[in-house]
């Protein structure tokens, strides 16, 4: 993401903690527990072991935090205004 406010470019990459928040799959009628593990495909993040932002690939302030990136981009915009302006 490229900051319209600073001109900073931002890359954001969600990482997979590992905990689902909610069971996907199919109800067994039998037993009435779930089967199947169609949370674990496709869930639109990364095991942090696979994460591209590394240091090794020339990354830097690299930082995790729970909650909406473009609030930490807004904060980190208003840190760096603050420091060079």
């Amino acid at each position: 993401m490229k900051s319209q406010v600073t001109g900073i470019t931002y890359f954001v990459e969600p990482i997979d903690n590992g905990k689902p928040d909610k069971l996907w799959g199919d109800i067994d009628p039998a037993t009435k527990k779930i089967t199947g593990d169609y949370g674990n495909k496709r869930k639109g993040a990364v095991d942090a072991k696979d994460s591209l932002i590394t240091r090794q690939n020339g990354f830097k302030n690299i930082d995790t935090f729970k909650g909406s990136p473009l609030a930490e981009i807004d904060r980190r915009d208003r840190l760096y205004q603050e420091q060079y302006n």
